[in-house]
């Protein structure tokens, strides 16, 4: 039996499988067995341990964390919806798919920085330049001095090599991160197109709301002179849920802070 499910959601063309009904009476958070300074703790279903769909306990590194997703499950009510367990169903991905693989995905988010979008700009019109450079600046400036790491800006699509020394700064930033911050930061990234969004956010410099606008001046640009259908609008929703649990997770484990915006 997997609790919350682990994959990350689709787009809509999986059949919808029937609600599991509640099987559980009580929800309760108790202190996993562990070495001195590493405590883990468990989410308990009616006094057991809950599991991850790879029959892995689920047991997280902060009791905020833990509470968070007891809270998720005592939530539920007659049939259980993973829809409404976001944090469950991050923390069931970091442990099956990424604990014990935190090199390859710090690889992988490293590799976005390497073709970052906020090194990207738009040649014309003027208002989308404008707008780019209001929002992407300020985050280069502080990649810059945050983590010594300068990047290259280049001008439409043709790809800019980045110095050697900025992606070895990413990767610093990215070593000194667990496996949850990791996946956090992965599924930040790849929502977003930008390393260096996700690490601004995960360093306290910049809002989930504005690192979510940076990502999107380009396609926020096209609708304002468009307009937006309802089905791509749905779908951003439903990213832009995944990216506030991320960034959720980080907060509770205590490795987001309070962002403030970059000056």
């Amino acid at each position: 039996m997997s609790e919350g499910g682990g994959a990350r959601e689709g787009l809509g063309r999986e059949p919808k499988r029937p609600a599991m009904k509640r099987f559980y009476k009580t929800v309760s958070v108790a202190a996993a067995p562990g070495d001195p300074g590493q405590e883990e703790h468990r989410i308990l279903l009616d006094g057991r341990p809950m599991r991850t769909p790879a029959k892995r306990v689920l047991a997280v590194p902060s009791r905020a964390l833990a509470e968070a997703i007891a809270a998720e499950w005592e939530a539920q009510r007659d049939h259980i919806d993973p829809a409404s367990m976001p944090l469950t169903r991050l923390v069931n991905s970091t442990i099956d798919g990424v604990r014990g693989r935190e090199a390859e995905v710090r690889a992988e988010v490293a590799k976005y920085a390497a073709s970052d979008l906020v090194c990207y700009r738009a040649t014309e019109p003027e208002g989308l330049v404008r707008r780019q450079a209001e929002l992407w600046d300020p985050v280069l400036a502080w990649s810059r001095e945050g983590l010594g790491a300068d990047f290259r800006v280049a001008e439409g699509l043709m790809p800019a090599a980045q110095p050697e020394a900025a992606r070895e700064a990413v990767a610093r930033e990215l070593a000194t991160r667990d496996a949850f911050a990791l996946a956090a930061l992965h599924v930040m990234t790849t929502l977003t197109g930008s390393a260096l969004l996700a690490l601004a956010h995960a360093k306290g410099r910049l809002t989930a709301e504005a690192a979510w606008a940076a990502a999107h001046v380009d396609e926020d640009w096209q609708i304002a002179k468009w307009g937006e259908d309802a089905e791509a609008a749905a779908r951003r929703q439903r990213r832009w849920a995944e990216m506030q649990a991320a960034s959720r997770l980080l907060a509770l484990l205590g490795q987001g802070g309070e962002a403030k915006a970059i000056a």
